[in-house]
């Protein structure tokens, strides 16, 4: 479930509270018991961890008490999940059992954007709308490779244009405020 500490926060953020959660909590079973407070202590640097604290244990108690304290497959059930939207649910479908998706975040969106690969902001209309784009077979590379590269060259308040190996193709490159 460490995917859906991520929102608003860093993945070495999150990387550094794993342990010590997995530790004390090392199942759904477990973490569907925990006591609220002991859990936002274990990861209130995450920020936003009270509500992050009880969808954790919502999204636990649900997988033990619907689906066995198994992770389900499907995107409906996944997003039923407290704490669970498209994004983390790609991520999970994608990681987990190499199933296609695209995983919409921050980097992603203001890539796609950037290169003229979709106009859309909101992070659902950018995935149905390059759904239609990629092929299959791609979501999932693409997915990570257009988030690394806007973390890497293009980012949001002062891209990397000039070491930017897409500069060549990119309709933003040489824009002053991008």
């Amino acid at each position: 479930m460490s995917v859906s500490l991520s929102a608003r926060t860093t993945d070495a953020a999150v990387n550094r509270v794993t342990p010590e959660l997995f530790r004390r909590w090392p199942n759904p079973q477990a973490l569907s018991t925990a006591n609220l407070r002991e859990l936002e202590e274990v990861i209130h640097s995450l920020g936003f961890f009270r509500q992050k604290a009880r969808n954790l244990i919502g999204a636990a108690t649900r997988l033990v008490e619907l689906y066995g304290g198994k992770l389900p497959r499907e995107m409906e059930e996944l997003t039923s999940l407290p704490g669970i939207g498209r994004k983390c649910a790609n991520v999970i479908r994608s990681q987990y059992w190499n199933l296609p998706g695209i995983t919409v975040d921050t980097h992603f969106g203001r890539v796609c954007r950037r290169l003229g690969l979709t106009e859309e902001t909101d992070p659902t209309k950018v995935e149905y709308n390059l759904r239609e784009r990629i092929p299959v077979e791609r979501w999932n590379e693409f997915s990570m490779t257009a988030n690394l590269h806007g973390r890497r060259y293009c980012m949001s308040r002062k891209p990397n244009c000039r070491e930017c190996p897409l500069n060549d193709i990119c309709p933003q490159y040489g824009v002053a405020d991008i």
